[in-house]
């Protein structure tokens, strides 16, 4: 009963029954208005047919488009007034300058990568017209110079991640969807007080939605109190607008800005399997060393200076000072934003799936496919290449599960082989192709990292972590079971109806 009130009277709880209220209220009235004033029904209509011919006209993905048509047909009405609040992705006068600040802010202070790009384009051309193409989309170049561990669990990557936080001389960066008090953050935080009693200067920013169940009211400024900075990204507010739907979803930590940690792991007990959430919960993070580094701090110091306008840093003092010239291949951390035209994160997998020769494996908890994405995995798979994916078996959310599971048939049809992590849950983003090229990010694939979350990943070229990844799949495969055609025919028609009803609305959830 305890847990139950605590719940209800929690700030999500509240924050969202403010929402239903105002959206409840303006839905009454638009009702009142059509049902007792023809004139008020007759417009009604006439901008919900206006609506449909504007979003049909507009640049979005045909998936997304055809999910808000249904809406505003079956709902002329209310459908309308839900894509105007929810749908629209305009954005105002005041956010649209401060989305040109924070795109001037990064390409001022990205360097020129010295010829980089160059040589790699010289061993690959293939790779090196991707690794083009992720630095004309996202701002950040490929660089050499730069060591890479890969950890293949979270039991692997927290105690790297304690090491270099404790090595911290001048600042630490940390940014992460997901905070929770527990055995892993409080080690963490434990560290970070110490640092800042001794003057090193931590910079902490958290997305709000994603930690609204996870850390008490009042959080930053209890951290404020122990001498970091902390910032929470696009605070949960009773607005009616799409802006609410833009998350931080990247993991970040950067130290003195030599050492740089990047993947899909957030600072939270699950993550490390110190409880079992979802069955074994399987995720994988990378550690950098050298001069690539400096992709991911000026990832943080951007977004971070977006969340602060009142605030004017001197990026030059966190640039690199250590370059590891022993290191092997190429390395390109990059970023992904919803407040551009370009989904850098869904293009960047793309390009692996159609460049690939001999195979492509991945790996992601969420399998929630536009056409694009699901043409290039069927085309790869007729031409001969070894597609494979590996999602969950335990779900965290099981209607997604379901959803995910909802795309199976058409891919097995077409060669695909699909795998599910019996021990539990798989939270890896990874995608590795041909023993040259794979990405450790945070980037799901699924409608949400793909056009409404900051993301984040690694792109490597002919790095050893290359054959980590690989190696790592190969190994996870031996406790997967592979799903098989004649299985999913057997699935019960009312499960197969909800599942395509789920299809359908998939661009919106």
């Amino acid at each position: 009963m305890k847990k139950l009130l605590r719940f209800l009277t929690s700030r999500v709880v509240l924050v969202t029954l403010l929402i239903a209220l105002q959206l409840g209220l303006l839905s009454y009235v638009v009702l009142y208005l059509s049902v007792h004033a023809l004139p008020v029904y007759v417009l009604t209509q006439c901008i919900s047919l206006l609506l449909v011919v504007w979003v049909v006209s507009r640049e979005d993905n045909p998936s997304y488009k055809l999910a808000w048509v249904i809406t505003i047909l079956a709902l002329p009405i209310f459908g309308g007034l839900f894509y105007l609040i929810f749908g629209s992705k305009r954005l105002s006068r005041a956010l649209k300058k401060r989305v040109v600040e924070f795109n001037c802010t990064t390409a001022g202070q990205i360097q020129v990568d010295s010829g980089v790009a160059g040589e790699l384009e010289e061993v690959s051309p293939s790779l090196g017209v991707q690794a083009r193409y992720l630095k004309n989309g996202s701002g950040f170049p490929v660089w050499k110079n730069t060591l890479a561990d890969y950890y293949p669990l979270g039991e692997d990557f927290w105690p790297a991640l304690l090491l270099a936080l404790q090595s911290a001389q001048r600042f630490i960066l940390l940014e992460y969807f997901i905070l929770q008090e527990g055995e892993m953050w409080n080690s963490v935080l434990n560290i970070l007080r110490e640092k800042a009693a001794q003057g090193v200067e931590v910079l902490l920013l958290y997305d709000d939605v994603g930690c609204i169940q996870t850390l008490p009211p009042g959080y930053d400024q209890t951290l404020k109190e122990l001498g970091l900075q902390v910032t929470v990204f696009n605070p949960y507010r009773p607005h009616l607008n799409m802006v609410m739907n833009y998350r931080d979803h990247r993991k970040i930590c950067v130290v003195d800005g030599n050492i740089g940690f990047c993947g899909g792991i957030n600072l939270a007990d699950e993550y490390i399997n110190a409880f079992e959430k979802h069955g074994h919960w399987k995720d994988t993070a990378v550690r950098l060393e050298g001069d690539g580094v400096w992709n991911l701090t000026l990832m943080f110091l951007s977004l971070w200076q977006f969340s602060n306008p009142q605030e004017q840093r001197d990026f030059s003092q966190y640039v690199p000072t250590h370059s590891c010239t022993a290191a092997a291949g190429f390395v390109q951390p990059f970023g992904d934003s919803p407040l551009d035209s370009m989904n850098i994160s869904e293009n960047a997998y793309l390009q692996m799936i159609s460049r690939a020769n001999d195979y492509v494996y991945i790996t992601t908890p969420y399998l929630i496919l536009d056409n694009e994405m699901f043409t290039a995995l069927s085309t790869a798979a007729q031409s001969g290449v070894d597609v494979r994916i590996l999602t969950p078996h335990i779900p965290d959310k099981w209607f997604v599960h379901e959803l995910t599971r909802s795309y199976y048939q058409s891919l097995l049809r077409c060669g695909v082989k699909i795998y599910e992590y019996t021990p539990g849950f798989i939270h890896a983003k990874m995608f590795v192709s041909d023993d040259c090229c794979a990405i450790v990010g945070t980037a799901n694939m699924d409608y949400r990292s793909f056009y409404l979350h900051f993301e984040c990943g690694v792109a490597f070229f002919y790095s050893p972590v290359v054959a980590d990844v690989r190696r790592d799949i190969e190994t996870t495969l031996e406790k997967c079971k592979i799903v098989t055609y004649e299985e999913i025919q057997m699935t019960p028609l009312p499960r197969r109806i909800f599942r395509a009803i789920l299809k359908i609305f998939a661009p919106l959830m």
